[in-house]
């Protein structure tokens, strides 16, 4: 057996680059092919029902906004009724025809099961799952007291998008739907403060891809990796070291920085795009997907520049807060 894993590890590198440089340009000709024509012919989403999670707020809200303006049916979930009520009155004017407001929490799988069974009730089917809901937490490792205090992001983040999910895959498969999924350039991004969200966020990428292979072409899967978008976490909204959720604007400084932040308004229209024309995966803005390229082939520079970018000592120490103080 040791024999041919050595065999194998010689055989397999040449192997597989002369077979890119033959498989692959017609490959990304094909592909180019591809994503002319469903931009040409994409999905109608008018009268179809969509049910998005974290919907009260940041791209969540947003993305209700692009599926109403299509005329699409919403379920929206989320745990603030008033938000909710907010975002569903709006998406009704943009041209909804129908909004079903459910207050739910995804970190519990009997609300996950209850918002698929109150959207098949209301509406009787089901076309577009978006898993939007997440939350993010900021903290060192070694500055964690109790490390169980952060299982509220593997909970929200992967869990509650595992949840859902499979409550939804029967009726996904009887309208041969869409499941978009909403990881983050984090699954790649080794950035500190963040191991644990970046872990979620990986954690549901690789569950999606698993799950895109399992349910063949019944049902296609979207997965979006933004990067800085507008919203309650660019704002510095955080899971803390101590378990509690607070608005921490020094830590926004830490890991935001100088980094450009992209409306959501306009991730949301990308990602309802990308949705209608069948793709399997989207990064927005688009230029961070070079960042994937830079981790695969030279990942010692990545973690370089994560190292030196961002300084792991103090906030008060972050680059863009110095860039600020010399320009006092």
């Amino acid at each position: 057996m040791d024999l041919i894993h050595t065999s194998l590890n010689l055989v397999a590198p040449p192997f597989t680059f002369f077979s890119l440089c033959f498989v692959l340009p017609p490959y990304l000709i094909f592909k180019s092919f591809l994503s002319l024509f469903y931009s040409i012919f994409s999905e109608d989403v008018s009268a179809k029902v969509v049910l998005i999670t974290g919907a009260s707020s940041g791209i969540g809200e947003n993305l209700a906004y692009e599926y109403a303006k299509r005329g699409a049916c919403l379920a929206l979930v989320a745990r603030r009724d008033k938000s909710l009520r907010e975002v569903a009155d709006i998406a009704e004017e943009l041209g909804s025809p129908d909004v079903l407001r459910i207050v739910a929490d995804v970190q519990k799988s009997e609300d996950c099961s209850r918002m698929i069974q109150e959207t098949i009730n209301h509406f009787g089917r089901l076309d577009h799952l978006v898993n939007n809901a997440g939350i993010s937490s900021v903290s060192l490792l070694e500055e964690a007291t109790d490390i169980t205090n952060f299982r509220t992001v593997m909970d929200t983040n992967f869990w509650g998008s595992a949840y859902t999910t499979s409550f939804a895959i029967p009726y996904l498969r009887r309208s041969r739907g869409k499941i978009i999924a909403l990881s983050s350039s984090a699954s790649w991004l080794p950035q500190p403060r963040k191991s644990i969200y970046n872990a979620s966020k990986a954690a549901m990428v690789i569950f999606f891809e698993t799950l895109r292979v399992e349910l063949g072409s019944d049902v296609d899967v979207l997965i979006v990796t933004p990067g800085f978008i507008e919203s309650e976490v660019t704002q510095g909204k955080f899971l803390l070291p101590e378990g509690k959720v607070d608005v921490d604007q020094a830590l926004m400084d830490v890991e935001v920085g100088n980094f450009p932040v992209e409306s959501a308004s306009r991730c949301a229209n990308s990602i309802v795009r990308s949705a209608c024309k069948g793709d399997k995966y989207l990064t927005e803005p688009a230029w961070l997907r070079m960042t994937w390229v830079w981790k695969v082939f030279a990942p010692d520079v990545m973690e370089w520049f994560y190292r030196s970018f961002f300084n792991i000592s103090r906030h008060e120490e972050a680059p863009s807060r110095e860039a600020q103080l010399r320009l006092l």
